[in-house]
């Protein structure tokens, strides 16, 4: 497999890993694989009709093959990324490319179905479930690139955050304030990092939802600088333009 430079897992490519580097896309199927003669047939068609199409094809092919490892055989995937499954098989497959010597760096999962209006759960239900996916995925992570594990972070973060309080339909609605999840060999994990603003109703943002106190920005700039030497004037302008008054987070990897 050539070697990439960025991998997407999801249906469509998230917008964090959009740029001019290339990038290869990869998700689990719902429907079953297709076995190795019909897509020999397919990749021989546009080998002779769109040479162009029939690269692009060979290269998801390879990644595919890589990804699922002893999965092909034409099994139906569980597919979909807004369940458990789906997150431990994504997590699996992403972990085989970028532990291959020629596999990309830098990968981005996104994961939906996390919006939980309705019939939430605690202890357990639906969200329990979501999260207990998300750490099955961080483990999948950590088994499948091996010694690479010692160099990697991890971080899991969300667009929105949700209210203190449960609403009418057993559920809660779009807060403000949310958390962001770092792991992997490379973070100096074991701790919160935090200025806890309280759940008293004086101390909730608008009095509903949990108030920021950091910058998610903040925390990316901080890994960014810290695992990949990205200077401030880059962060500031080119990864989170007109950011330069946010300084990065320190002392996130060890």
């Amino acid at each position: 497999m050539a070697k990439l430079g960025g991998l997407a897992v999801g249906p469509s490519t998230p917008l964090v890993i959009r740029g001019g580097a290339p990038v290869l896309g990869w998700a689990p199927q719902a429907l079953p694989t297709p076995g190795d003669a019909l897509a020999e047939r397919v990749l021989d068609l546009y080998n002779h009709r769109d040479p162009v199409l029939a690269a692009a094809l060979q290269k998801g092919l390879d990644a595919d093959r890589m990804a699922l490892g002893d999965q092909l055989d034409g099994k139906t995937m569980k597919g979909g990324l807004g369940n458990a499954a789906g997150m431990l098989q994504s997590a699996q497959g992403a972990a085989r490319l970028m532990a291959a010597d020629d596999g990309p760096r830098i990968a981005a999962l996104a994961f939906d179905g996390w919006d939980t209006h309705v019939n939430e759960g605690g202890a357990t239900g639906r969200l329990a479930n979501l999260l207990g996916g998300l750490d099955g995925a961080f483990e999948e992570f950590e088994k499948g690139l091996g010694e690479r594990w010692r160099d990697t972070a991890v971080v899991a973060v969300t667009e929105f955050g949700r209210t203190a309080r449960i609403n009418g339909t057993v559920g809660t609605d779009h807060g403000t304030g949310t958390v962001v999840l770092l792991a992997g060999g490379a973070i100096m994990g074991g701790r919160v990092i935090a200025d806890w603003p309280g759940l008293k109703p004086a101390q909730l943002y608008e009095g509903r939802d949990l108030a920021p106190t950091s910058d998610v920005r903040a925390v990316l700039k901080g890994l960014l600088a810290d695992q990949f030497g990205l200077s401030p004037a880059v962060l500031g302008d080119k990864v989170f333009p007109e950011s330069a008054a946010v300084e990065p987070m320190r002392d996130l990897v060890a």
